[in-house]
């Protein structure tokens, strides 16, 4: 889920930055701190939007540095279990598919691609048993997220499904829409 947020933190501001304008260096700061980075709480931060307050600055003896405290409003998206997120799948492996989905990367393993044996072709695409559907590298899918852990930064980990209904590759699903409105209007008409 995407949120708007007021955040509190600390920001050194480098001595080269000194006698230049005061917020936009520690914008600079907070952009390079923050942005793009993991956080356990706070998720992936996306963008620092503005800054709200700038306290005194605060010098430690042996940095040459000043450090601010300072408030500021982020955009930031926390992933949460049962969430939906629609992605791309960036790359196949022998145990299920990395899928790109905005600011994150999840893992869908073989068992939760669809309700079918699979298996890994030498193609490198996933394939279903009895079903013959496929799925490949830049496939569109929708997925739901079943397991969240954001303590590694450096290697988070979320743990996705295609197995519900209304999940799966997007070309099945509008398939399946079509079909399901075919079968309406035949027994509205039979009427």
């Amino acid at each position: 889920m995407y949120y708007k947020s007021e955040i509190e933190g600390v920001v050194r501001v480098n001595p080269h930055l000194f006698g230049k304008n005061l917020k936009k260096s520690i914008l600079k700061q907070l952009k390079e701190t923050y942005e793009g980075k993991i956080n356990e709480t706070l998720g992936v931060i996306i963008f620092i939007e503005k800054i709200i307050d700038i306290k005194e600055g605060v010098l430690i003896p042996g940095d040459g540095g000043a450090y601010y405290k300072t408030r500021f409003i982020a955009m930031h998206y926390i992933p949460e279990i049962n969430e939906l997120v629609e992605g791309e799948i960036r790359d196949i492996a022998k145990f299920g598919a990395f899928i790109d989905f905005g600011p994150l990367e999840g893992m869908v393993h073989l068992s939760q691609t669809m309700d079918d044996f699979v298996s890994v072709s030498k193609q490198g695409t996933l394939q279903g048993k009895s079903s013959k559907k496929s799925l490949k590298q830049g496939d569109k899918v929708r997925a739901r997220i079943i397991a969240v852990s954001l303590k590694d930064p450096e290697n988070p980990k979320i743990g996705l499904t295609m197995r519900q209904p209304a999940l799966g590759k997007l070309e099945w699903l509008q398939e399946e829409a079509e079909k399901e409105k075919k079968a309406a209007k035949a027994a509205g008409g039979s009427k």
